[in-house]
């Protein structure tokens, strides 16, 4: 599989990616972890990045799609690739467009997660994690067996302070501001296949009859 998986924060991409991977040895690609691999790598653009990190500012589109460049031609993606959560911009998709026909890459669609602000809301405000190892819980659905302890290693689980509703508000609002325009983009690109999310099973089988598995 080739595609680009869209969906705000909450929405899921995370799940239904590990998901598909596990289909046909595709790969997740995130644009943390690339950058996290590159400078950990101590490749130049990874160099570069860690700079730009360290000093407080955003790494630039030309250095992520550099970066992203680079992982698109390691040996895993040749089985596919679900980009995570990327590009989340306008400029970074036609950067992206521009980078894989430059590659001779076609990518089978993007994958538009739909889920009701409210149920987001919801599932990121209920979300604890371990402090310790990253364990993730749910206070409704899936709570530590022992309440603030986690199960595996018996570390602190706690609430992300970027999980409240306001910070999970202030995400959701930035979202739909940047990155809700590449639905658009994607629409006119022929690419979009747009799922309401009501779990990741139904987004599963959505995905997997659209590339024909």
């Amino acid at each position: 599989m080739r595609l680009i998986l869209l969906g705000a924060p909450g929405a899921g991409k995370g799940t239904v990616a590990k998901m598909l991977t596990a289909i046909d040895g595709s790969v997740q690609i995130s644009t943390g972890d690339i950058l996290r691999a590159a400078v950990k790598a101590g490749t130049e653009l990874g160099k570069k990045a860690e700079a730009a990190m360290k000093a407080g500012e955003l790494v630039s589109d030309d250095l992520i799609m550099g970066i992203m460049g680079e992982r698109l031609k390691e040996d895993d993606c040749q089985a596919g690739f679900l980009l995570d959560g990327f590009p989340r911009t306008i400029p970074q998709a036609e950067a992206l467009k521009g980078l894989l026909e430059k590659m001779g890459i076609e990518l089978q669609g993007a994958v538009n997660l739909n889920v009701p602000r409210e149920v987001i809301l919801d599932r990121l405000t209920t979300r604890r994690t371990c402090v310790d190892c990253g364990a993730i819980y749910n206070v409704k659905s899936n709570p530590p067996k022992e309440e603030g302890k986690c199960d595996a290693c018996g570390g602190s689980v706690v609430q992300r302070d970027d999980e409240t509703k306001e910070a999970i508000s202030k995400r959701l609002d930035v979202f739909n501001e940047q990155t809700a325009p590449l639905v658009g983009f994607y629409d006119k690109e022929g690419l979009l296949l747009d799922i309401e999310a009501t779990s990741s099973d139904v987004v599963v089988d959505a995905i997997k009859k659209h590339v024909g598995i």
